[in-house]
């Protein structure tokens, strides 16, 4: 059985790797109201990270996941071999599936206490908002 930092870290992990993705991503992106919600989106969960170190007294390492740096690398290799909004906005969707799901994990550990809990749910239902709202971009985009 998991441990809760052991729990915690795995989703501070992906929160870094949100933030990071949706940082590069907002390089490349042209439209301007994606644009300037990716860059908010990637500070949420800069702070969302943050307040998750807090809580669970984790030191602050930023290194993110393997799977996180290359699905980041496929993004920024789309960008630059000219990828569309729809094609980054793609990327990003698929990067909002792996923290519906790292939350949804995180949430059934039995080891997670009642204030953390609390927390997870709020963030939860922001990440699952911004999916929809990528979701949303990339189907305005489709070709």
């Amino acid at each position: 059985m998991a441990e809760e930092k052991d729990v915690m870290k795995d989703l501070v992990e992906v929160l870094h790797d949100g933030h990071r993705g949706f940082a590069d991503l907002a390089e490349h992106i042209k439209d301007p109201q994606v644009k300037a919600f990716f860059v908010k989106e990637s500070q949420t969960r800069a702070e969302y990270a943050a307040e998750l170190e807090s809580v669970a007294l984790l030191k602050n390492d930023e290194a993110g996941t393997a799977a996180g740096a290359m699905h980041r690398f496929w993004g920024e290799l789309k960008g630059k071999l000219g990828g569309g909004d729809h094609t980054l906005l793609e990327t990003a969707e698929q990067g909002e599936d792996a923290a519906k799901e790292a939350y949804q994990k995180a949430l059934k550990e039995n080891v997670i206490s009642g204030t953390i809990r609390q927390i997870l749910v709020k963030q939860q239902t922001h990440i699952q908002q911004s999916h929809d709202r990528v979701k949303a971009f990339r189907d305005t985009k489709a070709a």
